[in-house]
Parts: structure tokens; sequence; C-alpha cells
């Protein structure tokens, strides 16, 4: 298998040779297929600085063509290895740093294996000299993926081309400003956590960006530590995925969110040809009113004006902070059945070969340990590396300490490490706020529950907020702004706004500035 990803790896990524050609050795390849394959690879990028990619099969047929390849070899090479190559090139990408360590620990028991065979075929010819001189030759192998890293070395160049392109890839990418905001935290080896008060969606947010992680085509792994059981867990996915809910009360009609421009509303648009309608609604309310028209008020004006039509046509709508709330009627229909939720999952999940794993955990049982053996446990048996680790939530997650306070920070600096290991997954996360932050508007970092020193180990740390009369959530509003961030100037009042949908299992449906 481990070969088999090797050389797969070989014809359709350049960035892996880069990384192991210091390493390579032909001889640590024990399949003959591998090994001439492997040849056909380096020879490929040597003369052209990159993998053969597609090219393998037209290298393929002519060397077939010259009669080079013997019988057996050939059967193998076009029943085993070319069908499944179509399916890598649909693939965007792989984890790298993952393989890059597994190749290295392999190359490494070979290089032991073909060495202990050396000395015991000297040993048995009675060469004893020359056996313990072997024995003491032995070199281990370099590294690629050390934390050792010689700048004076060429193979530096590589790395920096790698360290660019893994800090500025989203393994989770959203649209628009909400996108802009946050998608550039969201990077392999984050570790990330969302703040927010009791019963504010904080769970719905971790499910979309594991949907999401999943729509992406990353291997996703998400730990549910006590706030749900699992068969909550699979209805919230089976309605987050169907966009409509299995309870009565929550089903049929009812209002949701949508974007509009304030120029819109108050009809002082700059763009009068891009525009949809060429009214003003909200008679003569100021800005700062219109901002914080209650839902009621919405639908008063939605009865009135039925005709009305909100507006993002222009360009500078999607730049500025024009962004104002709207509302729609949706029919979702009956409450989902049964057969509906198996339907959307089989779709989403089973047709698309998309890779979500669920490990469901009684309250106050689950810990880091435990969590890292069951990944251990998920590699070995079904090759399952995740790229996206999400927990649920880390407040419930239990540790060693006997001191509460020590121990939150036992377990947030686990998480951290979590977000370092096997091939640098992106590890995210949520958390409650204080009980002040009940009476507040917007979070601040001194909503910090428990032990202030969490906010030393996340990469970011944004904090989900609504007012305190809950006018923004009945509409299905909420604003998310920046506590911390690793990477980038922030600051607590740069904030975005998301609307929302939780009827319909939806934590975004849009966002504005």
């Amino acid at each position: 298998m481990i070969e088999r990803q090797i050389i797969i790896a070989c014809i359709t990524s350049t960035d892996y040779l880069q990384q192991i050609r210091n390493i390579w050795d032909p001889r640590y390849l024990e399949s003959a297929t591998a090994k001439r394959i492997a040849g056909w690879c380096w020879e490929y990028f040597e003369q052209y600085n990159k993998c053969p990619g597609r090219d393998i099969e037209s290298i393929y047929y002519a060397k077939l063509k010259k009669g080079k390849l013997p019988k057996d070899l050939f059967s193998e090479i076009e029943e085993e290895i070319l069908p499944s190559l179509s399916t890598e090139y649909e693939k965007e990408d792989f984890n790298l740093n993952y393989l890059l360590e597994e190749t290295v620990k392999y190359f490494t028991e070979r290089k032991l294996v073909i060495h202990s065979n050396n000395i015991q075929a000297l040993l048995s010819n009675g060469e004893l000299s020359e056996a313990e001189t072997t024995a003491l030759d032995y070199t281990p192998i370099a590294n690629s993926a050390t934390t050792d890293l010689d700048f004076a070395n060429p193979v530096v160049l590589d790395r920096v081309e790698k360290a660019f392109k893994t800090t500025s890839q989203s393994l989770i990418s959203y649209p628009r400003q909400l996108g802009q905001f946050w998608n550039s935290q969201l990077v392999r080896g984050g570790f990330v956590a969302i703040m927010a008060s009791e019963k504010r969606g904080k769970s719905f947010w971790l499910l979309d960006m594991a949907m999401r992680g999943c729509a992406q085509k990353r291997n996703v792994a998400f730990f549910q530590a006590g706030d749900m059981t699992e068969d909550e867990q699979i209805m919230r996915i089976c309605i987050y995925l169907s966009k409509k809910s299995n309870e009565i009360e929550y089903s049929g009609k009812m209002w949701e969110p949508v974007r509009d421009c304030i120029h819109n509303q108050t009809d002082s648009c700059l763009y009068p040809n891009d525009r949809e309608g060429d009214f003003k609604i909200f008679g003569e309310l100021t800005v700062e009113a219109i901002k914080n028209i209650p839902l009621k008020g919405l639908i008063d004006e939605y009865k009135q004006h039925p005709e009305y039509k909100s507006c993002t046509n222009c360009d500078q709508y999607w730049k500025r902070h024009w962004g104002s709330v709207w509302i729609k009627k949706v029919d979702t229909g009956d409450p989902l059945t049964v057969t509906e939720a198996k339907k959307v999952v089989d779709k989403f999940f089973i047709k698309n070969a998309r890779r979500f794993k669920l490990s469901t955990h009684a309250n106050g049982s689950l810990s880091i340990k435990h969590m890292k053996a069951i990944l251990s446990n998920w590699e070995k048996t079904d090759k399952f590396v995740p790229d996206i680790i999400i927990v649920d939530y880390a407040d419930l997650l239990v540790g060693e300490s006997k001191d509460f306070r020590h121990l939150q920070n036992e377990i947030w600096k686990g998480l951290r490490s979590m977000s370092q290991e096997k091939g640098e997954p992106l590890v995210i996360t949520v958390t409650q706020a204080d009980a002040k932050s009940y009476e507040q508007n917007r979070l601040k970092l001194s909503n910090f529950s428990e032990d202030k020193r969490k906010y030393g180990h996340v990469t970011a740390l944004y904090g989900a907020s609504q007012d305190v009369n809950d006018r923004e959530k009945l509409i299905g509003i909420m604003r998310i702004n920046e506590l911390v961030k690793r990477k980038g100037a922030f600051s607590a009042s740069n904030e975005i706004t998301v609307l929302q949908n939780l009827r319909r299992g939806r934590p975004f449906i849009g966002s504005y500035w």
C-alpha cells in the first residue's frame, strides 16, 4: 500500500519529488513495478523539473512500443496503476506532509532491513571483520521532513515554496466577505476557535465547517465530546444537508434573512443603472434606525412593499460597508423524513466518496490522549488521516490535571499539538464565553472563561455575538469579530455580519460588511 502511494505521488506531485530527492534510493522499493515507474518519473523530473502527471501514460506506451516491458510488469501497470490515475487527477491535493513522514518511515525501515541482510550474509560466509565494519558504517536516512533545516543547502528553496503554498491555502473556503474575513486562518497546521455565549449556535458552526471541508475534498474527523448524542449529531447533519427540519414547528413557511444594500433601502444608490428597484422603504428613518429595525418591522415593510427587491448588484457593494438586512419568505415543506435524510446522506457522502468520521463520547469522558489513540487506529485500519479535526467542544474535554484552570491550559495545549502532528491538520473547536458576555453586544478578550492562557495556544480566535435584546437572533443575524490572530493584524472592532437560518440547520447563508 505504501509503495503504491509513493508511486502515485511520484506521478502526480512535483512537490513530493522535490522533497524526497535527497533521500531517494530505488533499492528501498521492493516491487519491481514500483521501481520501474519511479525510474520513469525521475527521468522526467530531471529533464522537465516537474512530475510527469498525465504524460506517464505516454511514457508507458512508448516503453511498451519499444518492447522494453516484461509481460508481468505490463499486466500490473495496465490493470492496476493506470486505471487509478484518473481518480488521483481529480483530487485537488493530498496530504503531502503526512505522505512525506510515511515515506521517510518506510525508507528507514527498508534501509535497516537491507543493512541487516548485508550483515547477515557476511556472517553466513564467515566474514566477521567485514560484517563488523558494515554494521558500524550504517548512517540514518536524511529526513526530508525533519525539524532541522540547513539554509546553506539548495533544498531550502523548495521548502520556501512549500511554506508559501501551505500557509496560504485554505482547507475550508467560505465565499465573499466571510471568506475575506477568515479563510486565511483556516489553513493546514492552524488551531482556530470560536467563542460565544451559551445557545448561540456554536455547534452549528462546527458542523458547517465540517461539511464545507468534506465538500472541498478534505478528510474530516469530528469528535463529539458530549454536547450531543450520536443520534442527535446524525440528525443535525441530515437537517444541514437537506436544509429542512424534522420538527413540524420549524418546517413549512418561514422568514429568512437576505443581503441588501443600505443605499438601495434609502434610495441613495450611486449606481442606478445596476439597481434592482427604484424606490426606498422604511419611510424617513435614518440609516442607524434602519440597521436596528426589529423582525416585526421588517415583516411589516415586506407586506406593505411586496414589490421591493433587495440589491447587491454593483461591484462596490462587495468592497464597501454598505450591507443591510432584508427578509424573504421560504417554504421548506413537510418535515424531513427518514427517506429524504438517507437520500441526502447517500448523495453527499457515499456517491461522492467524501470521507467524514464521527466519534461520539459521553460528557466528561473524552481526552486529548483518547482522541490521538482513535486517530492512530483510523490510520492503521482505514488509512484515514484527517486534514481537519473538529472538536465539539474543548470545554468538555478531560485531562490529568486536578486543578480545573490548569486543566483547561493542558487541554488547549494538547489541541495545539494535534495541529502540529500527522500532516499538520487544521484543528477547530468552540469555547463558551463568561457570564458577563450575556450583557454585551460584542465579545472582548476579557470574556474568556476559566483560563486566558488558551489564547496563547490558538492561531486564531473569533467571537460570535448577538445583541442582548435578541433582535439579531430573531432575524437570523450573527456578528463575528477578531479576538486573536497569530498571522496578520487584528482588532476586536473588525467585525463581519453573517446571516443564518438555524431552523434549516444553516449558520451561514450570506455575509456583509
